[in-house]
């Protein structure tokens, strides 16, 4: 069974934006722009069973579209940088969505998520790349791109082994609104 977890996605036109960043870090992997998104839930490596609950619990969910709004450039990993990534801010709509999540996992049977939700989007995968390179290219490259935009659905996404950052691969489909959910429904 692939690897699942829940996501929004990003834009195709802010996608390209984000793409302006690649380059001027050594040791850096660079995610495809089609593959940047928010994580919201990490599933894991779950068997078939598992996978076809969290998808019916999941279409029980009933909120809103979620703003979503980038923030700045910056990195997970302090002395050892892991990720690249462009900060998402929090809003209220954003972390309920996330708990939900987070909740209908813990009760279909998965463990809980053990990192606190920060929401972002990894831009590139770092390895053996220094602090100093981390902040002269955060130096550099500082101002990146402020977007915003309301995500209408969340998806289950689903990856492939591979050495981080993709091909994903939407599994499903899930509107946010109540005039989306009665249309999709029906």
């Amino acid at each position: 069974m692939p690897r699942l977890f829940t996501g929004i996605e990003i834009p195709e036109a802010l996608g390209r934006e984000l793409a302006m960043m690649r380059g001027g870090l050594s040791g850096a992997r660079w995610v495809e722009p089609e593959n940047f998104h928010i994580t919201l839930r990490f599933l894991g490596d779950i068997d078939l069973g598992l996978a076809r609950e969290a998808y019916l619990e999941l279409w029980r969910v009933r909120r809103e579209p979620v703003p979503v709004t980038l923030g700045e450039l910056s990195f997970f990993g302090g002395d050892r940088p892991r990720s690249l990534i462009i900060k998402v801010q929090q809003n209220a709509e954003l972390m309920e969505l996330q708990a939900e999540h987070e909740r209908i996992m813990r009760r279909i049977g998965l463990p809980p998520e053990t990192r606190k939700f920060t929401p972002h989007i990894t831009l590139a995968r770092l390895r053996g790349t220094s602090s100093v390179a981390v902040a002269e290219y955060l130096s550099l490259r500082g101002l990146a791109p402020r977007g915003h935009y309301l995500a209408e659905q969340f998806v289950v996404y689903s990856s492939r082994d591979s050495v981080g950052g993709g091909p994903y691969v939407i599994e499903a489909e899930y509107p946010l609104g109540a005039q989306e959910r009665e249309s999709a429904a029906g």
